[in-house]
Parts: C-alpha cells; structure tokens; sequence
C-alpha cells in the first residue's frame, strides 16, 4: 500500500500552522520593542500571555471539534479564520493610520520613542487573535484526522501509521526552521508586512491543497467530548454526595452494553467519586434503559476520570520547564539584539537564534533513537521510561538556567565595561555567545517533549487520549501565564522606591537579568525534587491498579510509543 498522497495534504496543514505561529512567537518580542516602543518587561509578559492563550485555546478547539463541528469541517473553516488573521495582520502592518510612525533608533533610544496607542494595540492584537483561535482550531483536529485516515485493524495501514506520524513530526520541525530562518530573514530585512504577506500565500495554499483531497478522507464520527464526559462524573458525585459509601464494588452500575474487553475494574483510590456510580431513584428517565449521564456513570467512566486526576501531580510539576522554555524565547531574543550579530557580510535576525534549539532538540531525538537505546539494549534494558525522560528534561532546565546566568553576567560585565548606562551601542560579542544555553534548552526539550506526549498518551484511557493531548498543550499554556506572573512578582520585590527599575528594567542592559536567572535555577531544582516525589505517588497508585485496569490503559501503547 503506498503512503497516499492526500494524506500529505494533511500534513502540508500542519506544515503552514507552523511556519505562520512560529514566526510570529520568534519575532514578536522584537516588534513590540522595536516598533511599538514598549519596555521589554512589558513587551515580555504580552508575548508570552498571547502564547498562552493560545495554547489554552486548543481546549477550546477541541471541544468544538469533538462535539460540534467534526475534524473535517474544524480544520477548513479554523484555516480560513487563520487566514483572516494573517491577512488582517497584513493590513495592520501596511496601511499607515493604523500603524504607529517609525523613530530613529540611531539617535533616540528605543524607550524615549513614542510608544503605541490602545488604538495600535487594538488592532494589531485584534487581529492577532483573530489567527490565533484560526490557529488553536487547526492544530486541536489536524494530528487527529491524520490518525483517521488508516485503519489500525489493517496491518498495512497499521503499520502506515507510523509513517505518517514521522512525516508529521518532520513537517513540525521543517516548519518551524523555516519560519525562524527563512520568513524572520524576510521580515527582518523587508518589514513585518512582507511577512504576513508570504503567510497569508502560503496559508491560501495550505487550505486549497487540503480540499482537493476532500473525496479521499476517511470520515469518523465525533465520539463526544471528554471533558463534557468528566464534568458528567464530576456533578453525578457532587449530587450524591451525602449518600453514605457502596462497600461492595459489584453494587456499582456499570454499562451491560459496553464491550468487556473496554471496561475497567474499580479502584479504591478517590472512592467520593463512586458515588458517581450509585444507583438511586431518578437516575433512570421513564422510558428510557439508560441513565442520565448527569446523575448517573459507569464504573469505567469514573475509573477513567481518576485515571486523569492522577496524571495531574505530573501535570502541575511540568510546568516550570515550559516557563524557563519561554524565557529562552523572549530573553533570549531581546539579549541577542543587543548583541554584535554580523556574519560576514550577513546580519542574523535576533528572532532566528532559536534555530539552534530546534536543532539541538531534533539532533538530540536521532541520537537517543540511533545511538543511546541500542546501548541500552545491549546492556539489557529499553529506552527511558516517560517518567525518566521528564526528569532527565527538568534536570537540563537547572543547568540551562545556570549557564545562562553564568553568560548574561558576562555579557553585561562586557556592557559596562565599554559604555556609560543608557548606551544603546552594539555590546560587542558575537551573538552565538548565547548558544551555550540554547542548545542545552533543545536538548532538555527533546526529553520532556517526547516524554510528556508519552506520558499523556499512554498513562490515559483509549477514550480520552484526545483531552490527554490538551492536558499536555496545557502545561505549555500555563507555563506561559507563569512566566508573566514571575516577572511581575519580580519587578514589584526588586524595584527601589527611588525609581530603581529593578532586575528586569525597561531596557534588558540597564537591569539584572542574570540575578532573574539565577533564582529560576533555583526554583528548577526545588521543583526537580517535587517532581520526582510526585513521579514516586503516580508509580505506587499505578501498581496497586488491577491487571484489567492496566491493559484498558496501556492497549495500542506500543505503537503510541514506536511513534513518539
């Protein structure tokens, strides 16, 4: 069976989601420093709330799709919304009453020129959003309709499956090298406008190609939402709150109707949310043989629901390696525009030293999978566990932090070295001075990713892998929103009541960032040993679940696993 060629179209969508988004995030610190003239901590805690807005809004997306719309119709019509946003971000960036008037930052300093308006930022954040939820749409069906177009039952289709997987995992790094090489070159050398221009092309190609394979997709139907699911358990338990406890788990209703091989055994752990499962007067309308979802579960519904509550003490401890993660994607990038960033002939963009962490992150994926598990086997063992790879990431984010400290201490010694404060001079070092930590970041995140999809997936029922995948996405939302929260707690203890601007100052060469990333160093490693005891409760709850409980939780996670 050849690889189908529709099924590339799949792919070339999540291609184009890339390139838009990531260009976007790699550069976006930059404009609201460089052309809306806002104080990098400002600018810093905007980027990083629309980033984890964005990710919080594929819940959303996922919702719609799963009890609404259909991945189908999801992906064309949150294309076409994406598209609307990058052409509106077109016009934003082109028409002059709607941008801001340029200043000479070769004579004043970026943060005495005229910041933007609520007016700018109203239309400029506007549409922004606009491809957002375009964005948040797409990315919360397109893997999920891929899956659908082969037949697990099929051994030649199962085994295609991995394929696409690769391909699709390939598509997400090719795009985003592109959109931090390629389209932030554009950008920094023709303007924002010629960038939203190559999006908006690209973005039109990307939804014609997906339709022209419309009479070869295979079509499911919506299994229903997962979240509506856990809500159902979550009020059934509420409303018999006051019951006293069932002793004998048989006395439980469970779903005569459901194929024995999907259900799950009860468990003793979170017995309030049994009560769920308790039959009492009124559970059952007349005329009807099945229950109210809201008043009435199965076992295996409310297995599956504390099956997610134990995912979330991982869940919770993962969340401070997306901040750091998020650090190295606006820090990073304001550090490197201060920086002597010439090769040869050629300027690098400030947005585009993050290619060096996608690369390091890609590099790191070949050589665990060519190189560091057939060691292993040869020792006679497998590859790290999920929980093993998360730690190896959360212990890579402690030594990204300290490097960096370690090298911004440098830079601003560097700094002062050659001019007086308020210099807006080249600090000269070359750029790639900021490599070290970068690359130490991509390998950190080569772990934790592969490691928390892993995770996610296989540690979660068949039913709800889709809201397992959103539980993922989420940890990178909020660890988005605890980088905001960080800065602004950092400023408020660091600034002096004489007008000191602190650690984090309107310019990044008149403040401390180095002292910054010295106390997430710390916070890192208190929040390693949180995790590894939060690691030790899931493998203790895990082993006391019956054998049953554990194959409806591991079934198809061999071949979860081969893809990841």
């Amino acid at each position: 069976m050849t690889f189908g060629f529709f099924r590339l179209h799949i792919i070339g969508t999540e291609l184009n989601e890339r390139i838009t988004t990531m260009a976007i995030a790699a550069n976006l610190i930059t404009y609201l420093v460089g052309t809306m003239h806002l104080p990098s901590t400002t600018a810093t805690k905007i980027a990083t709330n629309y980033a984890g807005i964005s990710f919080l809004l594929c819940l959303f997306g996922g919702v719609i799709t799963d009890t609404f719309l259909g991945k189908f119709r999801a992906i064309t019509i949150f294309s076409m919304i994406q598209l609307l946003g990058t052409i509106l971000l077109s016009l934003a960036t082109k028409i002059p009453r709607f941008r801001l008037m340029e200043c000479n930052t070769d004579t004043v300093p970026t943060y005495k020129c005229p910041q933007a308006t609520e007016f700018h930022m109203g239309i400029f954040f506007t549409s922004l959003y606009i491809k957002s939820i375009g964005m948040a749409g797409v990315k919360s069906a397109v893997i999920g309709f891929g899956l659908d177009q082969f037949d697990i039952k099929n051994k030649d289709e199962k085994a295609q499956l991995g394929v696409f997987y690769n391909k699709f995992l390939i598509a997400i790094s090719i795009g985003t090298i592109l959109a931090v090489t390629v389209v932030v070159y554009i950008q920094d050398n023709n303007g924002w406008n010629w960038m939203f221009r190559l999006c908006s092309i690209t973005g039109f190609l990307a939804i014609l190609a997906f339709l022209s394979g419309s009479r070869k997709y295979r079509y499911k139907e919506n299994s229903g939402s997962p979240i509506l699911q856990i809500l159902q358990v979550i009020v059934a338990s509420l409303r018999k709150r006051k019951l006293e406890p069932v002793l004998d788990p048989d006395l439980l209703y469970e779903n005569a109707d459901s194929d024995l091989t999907s259900r799950i055994n009860h468990s003793n752990q979170f017995q309030c949310l049994d009560k769920a499962a308790m039959k009492t007067n009124g559970d059952f309308e007349s005329n009807r043989l099945t229950p109210n979802p809201w008043r009435l579960c199965s076992v295996t519904r409310v297995e599956e629901v504390k099956m997610v509550i134990r995912l979330l003490p991982i869940w919770a401890a993962t969340i401070l390696f997306w901040t750091i993660h998020t650090q190295m994607v606006t820090f990073s990038v304001l550090q490197a525009a201060t920086m002597d960033r010439s090769l040869g002939k050629f300027t690098v963009p400030a947005g585009s030293l993050i290619v060096f962490l996608v690369v390091a992150m890609q590099l790191t994926c070949i050589i665990y999978d060519r190189l560091i598990i057939p060691i292993r086997k040869k020792w006679g063992k497998q590859g790290f566990t999920n929980l093993q790879k998360m730690a190896i990431g959360l212990f890579f984010s402690i030594i990204t932090m300290i490097v960096a400290s370690t090298l911004e201490m440098y830079r601003l010694s560097v700094y002062r070295e050659h001019f007086t404060p308020g210099s807006t001079d080249t600090v000269p070092l070359t750029v790639f001075f900021l490599t070290p930590h970068l690359i130490l970041m991509g390998i950190g995140e080569a772990f934790m990713l592969t490691g928390q999809l892993d995770f996610f997936i296989t540690q979660s029922p068949k039913g709800m892998k889709a809201s397992s995948t959103a539980l993922f996405l989420s940890t990178l939302a909020f660890g988005c929103f605890g980088n905001s929260l960080l800065i602004t707690i950092v400023q408020k203890a660091t600034a002096g009541k004489d007008g000191h601007e602190g650690w984090l100052a309107e310019t990044i060469n008149q403040g401390r960032l180095d002292y910054f990333y010295g106390l997430l160093a710390i916070l890192c490693f208190i929040n390693f040993g949180l995790y590894l005891l939060c690691s030790y409760w899931f493998k203790v709850h895990t082993s006391e679940i019956s054998p049953q409980q554990q194959e409806s939780v591991v079934q198809e996670a061999s071949l979860e696993e081969t893809n990841l």
